[in-house]
């Protein structure tokens, strides 16, 4: 015998035989009496092994103590409400698997399994860890996520040995300062709580390299100093709005920093610090320009920027990739000088008799029409005034309290190609917009938003929408009906389903984003849409695939529900 037993037939309850396995003599030696020494499996070896996953057990009885020898417990996905205290007195267990039942509470008798090295209590209804959790010394990995934690208990600290740790989503609002004693921990897991600030004591945690702290409440960072060995640092989707040199110095072995979806209006010249840098993410952030010595960074591979209001670099090099943009980059390190004090000493501003200041030198050089960032409730006609004759490709009217599109965008339609109303107080979208025909990229997030008209339909030359932190319930039927669409974010919404089928038609598709929102479950026809190069579907509520499948990345996912589609 190998010491294996497992089961995965949908079984309410273990069969006693399983309990006696190592106490009483099987069946079938009874009826023969000719097998070997090495035939008689069950004097040979203690069961050590026991797959209990995904049946539909709501309890597991006391007698679980008879299996002594056990190193690893899997029951994962079924009905379980509670452990036996009994569980406690596997010493030898190494491997415990819980995740994925309905645990309230754990028994204080877990802290007895001192050879314990791994432990899965994700998505359970936890609110709270026994106190003596720190006797498990040997403990080197364990991830609590998907739970209803509110706080983390100080004896974590003792949890010495641990290598992974997995907070995720919970209801996390701080972390104990003693967490920074865990000196071998290499990977911290606290996306989606409620973290509004990190001790700075995680400073000094130095053998940190994967640190994930998206969706979350964070204004600031915190500096690392003794994080040499920091490989990743995941921020996004919280409200950084600043930063320094002070957060990049002593980042010098990161490979990707993941800052999108903040509120981040500019990037600091160190970045050009990180010289292992490969992956930056910048998207969906206010910033409008880029040091243009980003672009003598050495292993920068992948650079993203949708969603932000760029001023100094064409909406055609957006779209061409990363080495293309680096490329540009480097090219106008030797014209920054020259550019800054045109910057300056060029007049950019006419004063108009309401006191709007209209940015002239965009309208005539950039070609964009600027006026964001005035908290207006409308937008002065002087600021259309302006235009004259010139030409206009983009509109910026970010960061304003508007509740309705300005009407007299209907002048610039035959030239516009690129529109900015996000953070306003949008609640419908009216048919203006529909008549810009050029239109390739629309940048309406962080509004008020339920619907989109029908009439949409006509823009048939959008390649990009951003509709995240809106408030749909249902996915706009009309973007299905604009074949040209490449890129959609529609993160932080309400919505609850999507027609993959429909999907599978939008041939260009390539980054959809539905982050954050309340699918109960992803469609396996979604596997389909063989034009995805970027799915993004952490944050909702469903629960396959599971959160490991989403960390392979979109080809693994879409494999995955590819292969599980029925004949």
């Amino acid at each position: 015998m190998f010491g294996y037993f497992a089961t995965g037939n949908y079984n309410e309850n273990v069969p006693q035989t399983v309990w006696r396995i190592n106490l009483d003599t099987p069946e079938e030696a009874n009826q023969n009496l000719s097998f070997g020494g090495a035939d008689r499996w069950w004097e040979q070896t203690d069961l050590t092994k026991l797959i209990l996953s995904n049946n539909k057990l709501q309890t597991l009885s006391d007698d679980i103590r008879l299996l002594p020898a056990l190193t690893v417990l899997d029951v994962h996905d079924n009905e379980l409400a509670s452990l036996p205290c009994a569980v406690g007195e596997l010493e030898n267990l190494q491997r415990l698997n819980i995740s994925h039942n309905k645990l309230k509470i754990l028994p204080e008798e877990i802290k007895n399994l001192r050879n314990l090295k791994s432990l899965f209590l994700q998505n359970n209804e936890l609110t709270s860890i026994p106190e003596g959790f720190g006797q498990l010394l040997n403990l080197e990995e364990l991830d609590i996520s998907n739970n209803h934690l509110s706080s983390v208990p100080a004896s974590f600290s003792s949890l010495t040995s641990l290598v992974r740790l997995n907070l995720a989503r919970n209801q996390l609002k701080s972390l104990p300062t003693e967490i920074s004693r865990m000196k071998r921990l290499k990977q911290l897991d606290c996306t989606s709580n409620l973290l509004e600030t990190v001790p700075s004591e995680l400073a000094s945690m130095e053998s940190l390299e994967l640190l994930y702290l998206r969706r979350n409440k964070l204004r600031s960072l915190p500096e690392f100093p003794s994080c040499r060995l920091l490989k990743e640092l995941h921020v996004g989707e919280n409200q950084i709005e600043v930063i320094g040199a002070e957060h990049l110095k002593h980042l010098s072995s990161i490979n990707v920093l993941d800052l999108r979806d903040n509120k981040l209006k500019s990037i600091p010249d160190e970045i050009t610090l990180l010289q292992a840098l490969e992956r930056l993410d910048l998207t969906n952030n206010d910033i409008s320009s880029l040091p243009y010595a980003l672009g003598n960074l050495p292993h920068l591979k992948f650079l993203a920027l949708e969603g932000n209001p760029m001023r100094t670099i064409r909406r055609d090099l957006l779209t061409k990739g990363t080495q293309e943009l680096l490329k540009y980059l480097r090219s106008k390190i030797k014209d920054d000088a020259a550019h800054q004090n045109e910057t300056t000493t060029t007049g950019t501003a006419m004063t108009l008799p309401s006191e709007s200041r209209v940015n002239v030198h965009a309208i005539v050089t950039l070609k964009i029409l600027e006026y964001s960032e005035k908290q207006a409730t409308a937008i002065p006609d002087e600021v259309f005034d302006a235009v004259g004759r010139n030409v206009i490709t983009s509109i910026n009217f970010s960061k304003n309290q508007l509740n309705g599109i300005p009407k007299r965008v209907v002048e610039l339609k035959e030239t516009v190609t690129d529109v900015n109303l996000s953070f306003n107080k949008l609640s419908l979208i009216s048919l203006e917009i529909c008549v810009l025909q050029k239109l390739t990229h629309l940048d309406i997030r962080n509004n008020l938003l339920t619907a989109l008209p029908e009439e949409m339909s006509a823009l048939m030359r959008l390649q990009t929408i951003n509709l995240s932190f809106n408030r749909f319930k249902t996915f706009p039927d009309v973007l299905y009906c604009i074949p040209t669409l490449e890129t959609v974010l529609f993160s932080n919404n309400q919505v609850g389903s999507v027609d993959a089928l429909r999907l599978k038609k939008m041939e260009k598709l390539a980054t959809l984003d539905l982050q954050n929102n309340d699918l109960l479950q992803v469609p396996l026809e979604l596997g389909n849409c063989v034009s995805l190069r970027t799915l993004l579907l952490e944050g909702n509520p469903f629960r396959i695939p599971r959160a490991a499948i989403l960390a392979k990345g979109t080809a693994a996912v879409l494999e995955y529900l590819r292969d599980r589609i029925p004949p």
